[in-house]
């Protein structure tokens, strides 16, 4: 009707024009009323290459996307955390250039890379640890918290005639052997490397020697030593026009280069970056640890996951959004399970998947998230003209499926909540999802 003015106003509003009232003293209620209306229960856990950048080209609506997720003083109105499966650089440098690509001030903690993760796995930080990768990774490793770091290069030095592929590599004069070989533990790949060739001759050499490279290959112990791997992005977008190879590709090779040798399955101790639900649990503990410095009282209860790959950002939203779902009937499985310990009526084993559960638990306390929803944009890796097979036993998997070989196709879990042309659409629409106008 022309002319009608509805009586209803939102609550914050009412609160500073009447604040503005001649005479009119702030009430604690208003003012307590209006900082909660404020207050967020949403967290944002943005992916970057294809979301906010292409290689070192910000995308246009980065900028925009975050003019209105600040305040006047440059202030987060929501948490935020970026979450990359890049592990080539400390959190630190990652949060400097985001902070200059954006215009706005972000922290290392608000940074998870695809090693972030590894700073739970204490058990092994005071072993002899063999780190494959690029850039700073003696640097990466040890601010983890790992003591004892033996690099790809060092390796190499150590035992020159093992690395034989590029010819003018080769030593000149045979090298005397190494009078103190070092012994690897563990082996950690933190990212695709830059000597394909060199890195997967090395760590299948550590594999199959039980980490003794100075001893001679004779029956190879099964399963191998501990092998962490960060980041299984087959692909990821940068300026080219179609993708380029991620350290997903590199896995690929790893695990068929083993499995021909030996006949037998490579096998990981723990797999890091998206889409792992350890990931995404590790990137929620950071979000509830924002909301709590900013002193917001609302418990966090939804997160949005950006991103622009099916494969990693979809896929892992959705994987911790059905870890969250399953969550409460854990709790009263486990309730019953206590029940029938104490009565004697059955015994109950505590399986594997419950115990890597315990540990994260153990060190991040349990989510306060009940949902974690999918955003998919289309300036990166998705290309909206692709069809998904809905038959997960289709041959065509084969070509379409470009997740880890320890994830399983699932046709629901490369199915996005929400699909946008940009970032800058993604955030608006998460405001009208969460009923959220910052004033």
């Amino acid at each position: 009707m022309k002319g009608f003015r509805p009586l209803w106003r939102p609550l914050n509003t009412l609160c500073s024009r009447i604040a503005r009232e001649p005479g009119h003293r702030r009430c604690g209620q208003c003012g307590a009323a209006a900082e909660s209306a404020l207050q967020p229960s949403f967290g944002l856990l943005f992916d970057i290459d294809g979301v906010l950048v292409r290689g070192k080209t910000p995308l246009p609506a980065a900028k925009k996307a975050f003019q209105k997720l600040v305040d006047t003083r440059g202030q987060f109105l929501v948490p935020v955390v970026f979450v990359t499966n890049a592990g080539n650089c400390l959190r630190q440098t990652k949060a400097d250039q985001l902070s200059e690509i954006l215009g706005v001030k972000i922290s290392q903690n608000q940074v998870v890379m695809s090693h972030s993760p590894l700073r739970m796995f204490r058990k092994y930080h005071k072993k002899s640890v063999l780190v494959s990768g690029q850039g700073p990774v003696l640097d990466i490793a040890k601010n983890l918290g790992f003591t004892k770091v033996i690099t790809i290069d060092m390796l190499r030095e150590a035992f020159p005639l093992l690395d034989m592929v590029d010819h003018n590599r080769r030593p000149k004069i045979l090298p005397p052997s190494p009078v103190n070989p070092p012994k690897v533990e563990v082996v950690v790949l933190f990212g695709e490397p830059i000597r394909w060739e060199t890195n997967l001759q090395l760590i299948v050499d550590t594999l199959l020697t039980n980490g003794n490279l100075g001893s001679a290959l004779c029956n190879p112990t099964y399963p191998h030593i501990p092998l962490l791997a960060c980041n299984m992005d087959l692909m990821w977008m940068a300026e080219a026009q179609s993708p380029r190879f991620g350290h997903g590709t590199f896995m690929v090779c790893l695990e068929n280069i083993y499995k021909k040798i030996t006949g037998k399955e490579l096998r990981y101790e723990a797999l890091m970056g998206k889409p792992s639900e350890l990931t995404y649990h590790y990137a929620e503990y950071l979000i509830r640890a924002q909301s709590a410095e900013r002193k917001w009282r609302k418990p966090i209860r939804t997160l949005y996951a950006i991103g622009d790959n099916v494969m990693t950002d979809v896929y892992g939203a959705n994987l911790y959004n059905r870890y969250l779902d399953e969550k409460s009937s854990k709790k009263s499985a486990k309730a019953l399970a206590k029940v029938a310990a104490v009565t004697g009526s059955s015994a109950t084993a505590v399986s594997q998947e419950e115990e890597l559960d315990n540990m994260w638990e153990n060190e991040l306390s349990p989510p306060s998230a009940v949902a974690c929803k999918s955003v998919l944009v289309c300036t990166g890796v998705y290309n909206p003209y692709t069809e998904i097979p809905t038959d997960g036993n289709e041959c065509i998997t084969e070509t379409v499926f470009h997740g880890h070989r320890d994830f399983g196709f699932e046709p629901a879990l490369v199915e996005p909540d929400h699909i946008v042309e940009d970032v800058d659409a993604a955030v608006q629409l998460i405001f009208k999802q969460e009923n959220y106008a910052p004033q």
